[in-house]
């Protein structure tokens, strides 16, 4: 099975194929010093300084001098004029896509409910937005329009009345796609910052920049250290590793469209993992010669090769039930199951932020237009997370209204439980309302 191509192959059979498959996907995130250390200071500068120490950031890390932190913000006519100056395709492409990732969204819309027990108490739960919600966006030659689409749409369909967006203009040089995005996506304010700075200032406000409830969107290593430091200041949508991508094949599908498939994350960055699970040894052969014959072809076939050098697989297992057990222990930020009877296989599945389903399901279009958010949990926190979505811009208030009736019913045995924790004042309010006359059941 020699392709010219270095990526590793694995057979389950084999009697270390736990070890190699741990060894394969243990991936743990660079502790960077220097990156801790400098995201800290930007932390604190924005704090104390506020506007000043933005300007000077940007100057420093932009290249870009601005008058006045007012010159930070982007006018409305700017993100029009921007929708308007791009091509037709497109704009017709953003569009198309933003009408299905919201029409997808609308289904995930949670609503207020309660219900009246028989002696009159109320109970339900009050459904409400956030406030105010942060969007982070790359800026410069990282420039992802469809990534604006997948954090903005969700948020404006759970009602938040106000989207922030950050975005750096590395030498003042912006990024149309993205303005035009911003602009079909409904956002209110666009700040032209970047950098541990702009999520410093999503969280802690300036005097220019309004604080948020909640920060979402990719960065580099430093808006992801921010991002961490703040949690608890503003919420976060998740902390991001490297893009995954997870196959399993029954030996039916095109081996070209699988090569390509698996190259579709590889390209995004060197750390990204791409692994094929197949039954057919020879199936496996034959998308190892289409690795061998397509890279050559690629733009960014120097990532690519060592995406699939240094974490990629090829692995031959017994059965396809044995790939799906393998697929919940790898817990894949996309997973696509391309094979004849994908909906039966997927019923196996309990772990992935993703499901392709079939052999025509790519996850490509998933990233930009199939309507569901591409924003996934990776690093096997899809075990217990979720991709990003209407609820992560709602939240929860619990509503409780007591009937006299009811208040003495659960008063007795309140006060019971709060008098065998100790806690005095929880047990008398409740047990005063149980001795409360009947005259003032009204």
């Amino acid at each position: 099975m020699n392709s010219g191509v270095a990526i590793a192959r694995l057979d389950s059979r084999a009697p270390d194929f736990d070890a190699q498959l741990a060894a394969l996907l243990a991936w743990e995130p660079a502790q960077d010093e220097a990156i801790e250390r400098t995201v800290a200071g930007i932390l604190r500068d924005v704090r104390a300084r506020g506007d000043e120490a933005l300007l000077d950031c940007t100057r420093r890390f932009d290249r870009f001098d601005v008058a006045d932190a007012a010159a930070l913000e982007l006018p409305r006519a700017e993100l029009e004029a921007a929708l308007a100056a791009i091509g037709a395709a497109e704009r017709e492409a953003l569009q198309a896509a933003a009408a299905r990732v919201r029409a997808y969204h609308e289904h995930q819309l949670a609503r207020s409910w309660s219900y009246v027990e028989a002696d009159g108490t109320r109970l339900g739960q009050q459904v409400t937005p956030l406030d105010r919600v942060g969007l982070y966006v790359p800026g410069g030659k990282a420039a992802y329009p469809s990534s604006v689409l997948m954090n903005a749409l969700p948020a404006r369909v759970a009602g938040v009345p106000e989207l922030v967006m950050v975005v750096p203009t590395p030498d003042g040089v912006r990024n149309p796609l993205v303005l035009a995005a911003a602009c079909i996506a409904g956002v209110d304010r666009v700040f032209t910052i970047g950098g541990a700075q702009a999520v410093a200032a999503l969280a802690y406000g300036t005097a220019t920049v309004p604080a948020v409830d909640k920060i979402v969107g990719p960065g580099n290593a430093y808006v992801a250290e921010a991002k961490r430091r703040v949690f608890g200041t503003v919420g976060i949508d998740m902390i991001a590793g490297p893009s995954e991508i997870l196959v399993l094949c029954d030996g039916a599908t095109d081996p070209d469209w699988i090569a390509m498939d698996l190259f579709s994350q590889a390209e995004h960055d060197e750390m990204a993992q791409a692994i094929l699970l197949t039954p057919d040894a020879a199936y496996a052969q034959r998308v190892a010669d289409s690795i061998a014959r397509l890279l050559p072809t690629m733009r960014r076939r120097d990532t690519i090769a060592r995406s699939l050098a240094d974490r990629g697989a090829l692995v031959v297992v017994r059965s396809m039930e044995e790939a799906c057990d393998i697929a919940n222990r790898i817990a894949p930020e996309h997973l696509e199951i391309s094979a004849a009877d994908a909906g039966r296989w997927s019923q196996r599945i309990r772990h992935a932020g993703a499901m392709f389903l079939g052999p025509w399901s790519s996850e490509a279009v998933g990233d930009y237009c199939a309507g569901p958010n591409h924003v996934l949990p990776t690093m096997r926190t899809a075990r217990f997370s979720s991709p990003l979505g209407v609820y992560d811009f709602q939240k929860r208030s619990s509503v409780i209204e007591l009937s006299a009736a009811g208040a003495r019913a659960l008063g007795s045995i309140a006060a019971t439980l709060a008098a065998g924790e100790g806690l005095e004042a929880h047990a008398r309010s409740a047990q005063m309302r149980v001795d409360a006359p009947r005259d003032r059941d009204s």
